[in-house]
């Protein structure tokens, strides 16, 4: 692009091309030596092979010693002096009385803009009628240079006879010089021999013909008018910065931080290139490389059969299955255990499942249905999860037949199991299905909320968890009574619920003080961040985690020196503490009788029981308990479940959760292994490693979903009523007022 002057007026990029005239305003000296590097450290990279140097280095001497020899009287009103920078010709339009005041201490790359300030008694008007053109680089008084974005004509420069590897690579060419020298083209041909293009703008000359060579793939620039009269678009965004543009502008950056916002996209690419693009483009620019990076959606289902193998092959012992439907081979249901947590479970943790669930965020719908444990310190224990098309009451009733398969074979050696869950129809049957001895009691989150959205008062709210927690029938129609005062509805619509499913007082088997299964809020952090992901890279994410879990809790275990976990020692010191002031009467060798100024309880240390309960209920010793073991010097610790201690909770993570391969190995991987585990699915086959399994057909509506999950406590809360200052009604804004003016 020859002889064309730097467009560069107020708050406009600056591009440097070879040729172009740098006009300075009137009757100000420039100093030269500021623009030459060895005062402002500033450095320019050549991209044909010249390497980083100080812009002096590409200055002629001569032409240096010609400007800045003039004396005051000799300089012209607008003296124009050539400078040579790399062999290139720039030249200084300098009008007197003007001073270039250079920013020290900035670099200059390729990808830096040249921004003047304008000075407050000088404007654009004013610049006009000294002649100066609208497009030119003006430096007014004291102007300063700001550091923007610079497009060196090495790195796009379009000669005739310039090469491509195809019509491609011709195009991207074009357009990463369009978006770098701030102009648009217009594609006028494109096939498989030609290329032409044109500057968008009306009546601007500018043209480039490219063609095909014959017998190559490759493609030549033919002819090209690199004359530009338009002065280069006028609007912030730009034609050619497609999504893939913006894909390929941050791949880098996303390789390096794959949590990088779209917002910062956008800073990043408005500071680089000057242009300012639509959130939207930056969110899809992001989500393609990120399906480049972690695979697609389609691919996560197609790999699922190979997935399970290396799930069974890595982990031997593990549960991976994976079922499809017969008609279509599209995906219905996932269900994975890890060898790790099905050891811990059996052996070490309480003989308490939470069951719940969590709607994918992916592209397609689907649900992921968790079965969790609780360790002896009350941490989550996750022992099993499904993935399935959608939440019904088949599915549930096929993910619990899958949680008894798996539990089944140690039966005999497990107590009676004690399952929290809501009070879904389908989780409620299928427990009853396949845990008929089974305790099942409804986690009283969920029932919370239901009684919530009916009622919206949290006096009402705060008295239905009292009545939950409470341990004696006497307390617990105390707070029934006080909930009836003030709702008689409330209290009806309590009592319609049986108390065994969800109070503590009448609830038969053993919680453990645990009231809620509400899992995924407690796996907030991560679980929900996964649940965008293709179905494998989502299972990955759990199973990392876990693995993390495992080898974490059980290096701090090996740090513990009581003898419980440090909750369950804490719950016994302060039982300790209270004991002290009780009163304790001894019947015979196992009965007691503990006064204080609560009451009076009977504590049976033999068969470990209170008549307050708390001792039955948490599996360790109350404070009645306590006092009563301290009056017959007996170890507090040997009375408590064996899960509380601190060896059992390092059984519980005993076992190890092993990494999985990369998925560019499964196949290899899996043809060495003679002795490999076949996935099962609903249809037999010969070699499920083979089998091709479509997504599900339930696509995600358009739209974003929501990453950030809406907290229980948070739903039904009275949403703020709106009001219009134009026709002083609710429901709208003034923006959105529809009323007749």
């Amino acid at each position: 692009m020859t002889n064309q002057e730097l467009l560069l007026g107020q708050n406009h990029n600056g591009t440097l091309v070879q040729n172009q005239q740098v006009m300075l305003g009137p009757n100000h000296e420039t100093d030269i030596s500021r623009i030459r590097g060895l005062e402002m450290g500033q450095t320019l990279e050549h991209e044909a092979g010249l390497g980083q140097s100080n812009l002096s280095e590409g200055v002629d001497e001569h032409a240096y010693e010609r400007v800045n020899g003039l004396s005051m009287e000799e300089k012209p009103e607008h003296e124009v002096q050539e400078v040579h920078l790399h062999g290139e010709s720039i030249e200084l339009v300098i009008p007197e009385h003007n001073e270039l005041a250079v920013c020290e201490n900035q670099e200059l790359d390729e990808n830096m803009d040249l921004g003047v300030l304008q000075h407050e008694d000088i404007s654009i008007d004013s610049l006009h009628e000294m002649g100066v053109h609208q497009n030119a680089l003006v430096v007014t008084p004291s102007a300063v240079l700001q550091q923007r974005t610079l497009a060196l004509t090495p790195n796009h420069e379009l000669v005739v006879g310039q090469e491509f590897a195809d019509v491609k690579a011709c195009r991207r060419a074009l357009r990463d010089t369009a978006i770098a020298l701030h102009f648009e083209v217009q594609t006028i041909k494109s096939d498989k021999t030609r290329f032409t293009a044109k500057c968008a703008s009306e009546g601007c000359p500018w043209r480039i013909h490219a063609a095909k060579l014959p017998g190559v793939p490759t493609f030549t620039i033919r002819t090209i008018n690199d004359n530009h009269t338009c002065g280069g678009i006028g609007h912030l965004g730009h034609q050619q910065a497609s999504v893939q543009w913006v894909a390929n502008s941050v791949e880098q950056r996303l390789r390096e931080n794959p949590n990088c916002k779209p917002k910062e996209i956008l800073e990043e690419i408005h500071r680089v290139h000057g242009i300012t693009l639509s959130y939207k483009q930056a969110w899809r620019g992001k989500e393609r490389i990120m399906a480049v990076m972690r695979g697609s959606f389609e691919e996560g289902y197609r790999l699922l059969p190979q997935y399970c193998e290396q799930v069974k092959r890595t982990n031997p012992g593990s549960i991976a299955s994976v079922y499809t439907n017969p008609a279509d081979n599209c995906f219905q249901r996932l269900f994975i255990s890890f060898q790790a947590s099905i050891y811990g479970f059996l052996n070490a943790c309480r003989p308490l499942l939470g069951l719940d669930r969590t709607f994918l965020k992916s592209k397609y719908l689907g649900t992921l249905l968790l079965a969790t444990g609780f360790d002896g310190d009350g941490g989550l224990f996750p022992l099993a999860f499904g993935v399935v098309d959608e939440e019904n009451d088949d599915n549930w009733m096929w993910f619990l037949s899958e949680l008894h398969s798996l539990l089944e074979v140690n039966t005999e050696n497990m107590p009676r199991l004690t399952i929290l869950s809501d009070r879904q129809k389908g989780i409620v049957d299928g427990v009853e299905a396949n845990f008929p001895t089974a305790f099942h009691g409804f986690c009283m989150r969920h029932l919370s909320e239901s009684f919530r959205k009916e009622f919206n008062n949290t006096m009402l709210v705060n008295l239905l968890w009292e009545a939950a927690h409470v341990l004696t029938v006497n307390e617990f129609d105390t707070k029934i009574l006080e909930i009836e005062e003030i709702s008689q509805d409330a209290a009806y619509w309590i009592r319609r619920i049986p108390p065994r499913l969800w109070a503590t007082a009448y609830f038969e088997g053993t919680r453990f003080g645990h009231l809620t299964a509400n899992i995924v809020e407690s796996l907030n952090t991560w679980i929900l961040e996964a649940s965008g992901l293709p179905i494998i890279q989502m299972m990955e994410c759990i199973r990392r985690q876990l693995m993390t879990w495992f080898n974490e809790r059980r290096e701090a275990s090996m740090q513990w020196t009581s003898i419980l976990v440090p909750t369950a020692e804490r719950r016994v010191a302060e039982a300790l503490e209270r004991a002290r002031t009780y009163q304790v009467l001894r019947a015979n060798e196992a009965e007691f009788e503990v006064i204080s100024h609560e009451g009076t309880n009977i504590v049976d240390i033999r068969n470990r029981h209170c008549h307050c309960r708390g001792w039955q209920l948490y599996g360790l010793p109350c404070a009645h308990a306590v006092a009563a073991l301290l009056s017959c010097r007996q170890n507090v610790h040997r009375f408590t479940e064996s899960s509380f201690t601190v060896a059992t909770y390092r059984k519980t993570y005993s076992q190890t959760i092993h990494p999985i391969p990369d998925k560019t190995l499964w196949r290899e991987l899996s043809e060495g292994d003679p002795n490999a585990n076949k996935a099962t699915d609903m249809v037999v086959y010969d070699n499920p490693v083979d089998i091709i399994i479509n997504p599900p057909k339930s696509l995600r509506p358009p739209g974003r979903p929501r990453k950030k999950r809406v907290r229980a406590e948070d739903r039904g809360r009275v949403k703020r009523v709106v009001h219009c200052s134009r026709c002083n009604q609710t429901g709208h804004f003034r923006t959105t007022c529809a009323a007749p003016i």
